[in-house]
């Protein structure tokens, strides 16, 4: 692709999309279209040299809006959020197959030579997940389907519908099965925030209000992979530029429980708290990892940026922010 050619970022408000439209700047991308339904005074990030549009697209005439003239599209935009979220929200989050729908006959009737979409984790069957061993989930587990329900069954049904517009138009396709993206600017509070980021912030609030405890949803032994934001961004950027027309696995394959999870974050804030476990809480499946072996093979490469160096750019970015929501108090935490 030129880099003198439109492309579109949906979601580009949001925490993965933010970050995208950065990268794609930062690489020379001169045309950029930034979509989301959220006002840009909401957005994560916001690049004023983009082309920054306030639309929903759930609606078919916004996203033609969205795509006129487009070369390439990322779509990123879905109505989601860390497991307490997807668990309680199921409807909201199916409604996000009207924007695939919708964005795929845009991109299409455009003439877009091809289009991203982030899939995720949570199309991978329950049944290969019941061990907290977390055996690692190959791109063909996802079949016999039984992915998580509500969320999961949106991205497995629209990386049906990529597929199809693929074999039966000529749009080129990719798909990428995220697994946890965490890092800065990311959603840290009001409960759509992922575990990272939801750890960080309870452990800077235990120290702030001198609880020193920390909640932890489900017993703690229920293991996941997270991967890095710039680990993200890499990915995304080789697959897009590849051949690699089938779901791929974009994630760490660096598996931890969620109690070592804890550990880590108290590691780097200094601090050890009593733990109490909030064993009726949403905690999704009992293990998962992402197995690496095609990501190696198709593009000689894989995410690689260790989970406790991500977490300290993390748990850095996080208190700043609630340096500023405090003030001083904060100020006074200790940070190695």
């Amino acid at each position: 692709m030129k880099r003198e050619q439109l492309v579109v970022v949906a979601g580009a408000g949001g925490f993965i999309g933010g970050h995208l439209v950065a990268h794609l700047r930062a690489r020379g991308y001169g045309r950029i279209r930034a979509i989301d339904k959220k006002p840009l005074d909401e957005w994560h990030q916001r690049d004023a040299d983009a082309e920054n549009l306030r639309l929903d697209l759930t609606e078919k005439a916004a996203c033609a809006r969205a795509c006129e003239g487009a070369s390439e599209v990322y779509q990123l935009a879905a109505d989601m959020g860390g497991m307490g979220f997807i668990e309680n929200n199921k409807a909201l989050c199916m409604l996000s197959v009207l924007i695939n729908t919708h964005m795929l006959l845009a991109a299409r009737d455009a003439g877009a030579k091809r289009i991203f979409f982030s899939s995720s984790a949570c199309v991978y069957s329950a049944e290969k997940q019941r061990s907290t061993r977390g055996l690692p989930l190959r791109e063909e587990d996802a079949y016999p389907a039984m992915p998580e329900d509500g969320y999961g069954w949106e991205k497995l049904f629209s990386e049906r519908m990529y597929r199809h517009f693929r074999e039966d138009f000529g749009l080129e396709t990719r798909v990428a099965r995220y697994h946890n993206v965490y890092g800065p600017f990311g959603t840290w509070e009001g409960g759509r925030e992922k575990a990272p980021a939801a750890i960080c912030r309870k452990v800077l609030e235990a120290q702030l209000d001198g609880t020193r405890a920390i909640e932890i949803w489900g017993d703690g032994t229920q293991t996941r992979s997270f991967m890095y934001i710039d680990d993200c961004l890499e990915g995304t950027s080789r697959l897009m530029r590849s051949d690699v027309a089938e779901p791929l696995n974009v994630g760490s394959s660096e598996l931890v429980s969620i109690n070592r999870l804890v550990d880590l974050v108290e590691e780097i804030a200094g601090v050890r708290l009593e733990r109490r476990y909030k064993l009726d809480a949403p905690k999704g499946v009992n293990g998962r990892n992402s197995d690496n072996a095609r990501i190696r093979r198709v593009l000689g490469w894989e995410p690689a940026i260790p989970l406790r160096t991500g977490l300290e750019r993390t748990y850095r970015w996080i208190r700043e922010q609630m340096l500023a929501r405090r003030g001083a108090r904060v100020a006074a935490l200790r940070m190695p």
